[in-house]
């Protein structure tokens, strides 16, 4: 061994190098570069500490140092040990960058396989141990979505991931980037990472919205609940929910109101389709019963959210009262109105026409 842990192999040649340098005064030669180059690249893919491996070139340059009586000067001695060491830094890093980039794209890779659930459910598991999650258990994900698109290693993502170490430790969590989105993927047991995520991510992408999926068990479950979040953070948009967060739990009505597109379709078209009569279209007094519904049926309050006067939303709601025959005051044809409300904004109705 040549000294802390290195093998004498990764000295290879030095000792000549610098004795041409001490007898002639000579520059090391391009394929002696090329060879430390080449050395430090296989002592990083060893393992070996580039530290340690500097250290011991600097302990044979003094071992190897020219007596008084050599030819090349102490500078040239010290200039071929100078670009000797840093070849094989550079071949060092070079073989580190590498390795880093490897990882990066299995990592990518892994990702997109367990998020799409495209890949044999065994052999997922398996890799996503290396990444610390063991997907026999119960995960649910968590997705943010800000202004804009954020990519894998995104100072935003970063900031996020550093924020969920720093109070969790790595407790089997993965914080990553799909399509643009933040993602969070936590044990289903450890909802606290998730709202934490949640607040962190608020804040990090400028007041985005975020959606946490239901915990799923088994190897399928992380892609289950993915879809779930998005599919929530979907029905969020188009619904314009209010609030940064929202768990796909409390929207579990929707899908089933959705079921049955047929019916659905139906619904809003005997209850609302008399609306197109009035001046204007249909647009403006759906959007008048979707801010009355969301005021808790307090015109005041709708009135303000529309920028209207009490008076001018009552003329409206009488108005819808007249067309369809349905008063939105009235328990009975309220549930019907709000229900057909929602499946016009679920179905983007009137916008686009059945």
């Amino acid at each position: 061994m040549a000294g802390h842990g290195i093998p004498e192999e990764y000295l290879d040649g030095y000792a000549p190098m610098l004795a041409a340098a001490a007898a002639t005064g000579r520059r090391p030669t391009r394929e002696e570069l090329d060879s430390r180059r080449a050395l430090g690249e296989r002592a990083a893919e060893a393992g070996l500490g580039l530290r340690a491996l500097v250290r011991v070139h600097l302990a044979a340059t003094r071992e190897h140092w020219p007596p008084a009586t050599a030819t090349g000067s102490v500078d040239s001695v010290l200039a071929a040990a100078e670009q000797a060491v840093d070849a094989l830094a550079a071949g060092y890093e070079r073989a580190q960058r590498l390795a880093v980039r490897q990882e990066e794209a299995a990592r990518r890779e892994f990702i997109d396989d367990l998020l799409h659930g495209r890949s044999d459910l065994g052999l997922l598991a398996e890799r996503a141990e290396r990444f610390g999650l063991r997907l026999s258990y119960e995960h649910a994900v968590a997705v943010a979505q800000g202004a804009r698109e954020y990519e894998e290693g995104d100072a935003v993502a970063r900031e996020v991931e550093r924020a969920l170490i720093g109070r969790f430790g790595d407790r089997s969590i993965l914080v990553t980037t799909k399509d643009g989105r933040l993602v969070c993927i936590a044990p289903g047991d450890q909802g606290e990472v998730l709202s934490f995520f949640a607040k962190h991510a608020y804040t990090a992408t400028d007041g985005g919205r975020v959606v946490i999926g239901r915990p799923q068990p088994g190897p399928g479950g992380v892609v289950q609940s993915y879809e779930e979040a998005l599919n929530a953070l979907d029905l969020a948009e188009r619904l314009e929910l209010d609030g940064p967060l929202l768990r796909a739990a409390d929207l579990l009505v929707y899908p089933v109101l959705t079921r049955d597109r047929q019916a659905m379709t139906d619904l809003v078209l005997h209850t609302l389709g008399p609306l197109r009569q009035a001046r204007g279209g249909a647009q403006p007094l759906i959007d008048t019963l979707a801010a009355y519904f969301d005021a808790g049926c307090v015109a005041a309050e709708a009135a303000r959210r529309l920028s209207l006067s009490v008076r001018a939303l009552t003329y409206r709601l009488d108005r819808i009262h007249r067309l369809t025959g349905a008063s939105p005051s009235d328990p009975v044809h309220r549930y019907t109105l709000q229900t057909a409300v929602i499946g016009a904004r679920l179905l983007d109705w009137p916008a686009q026409p059945f």
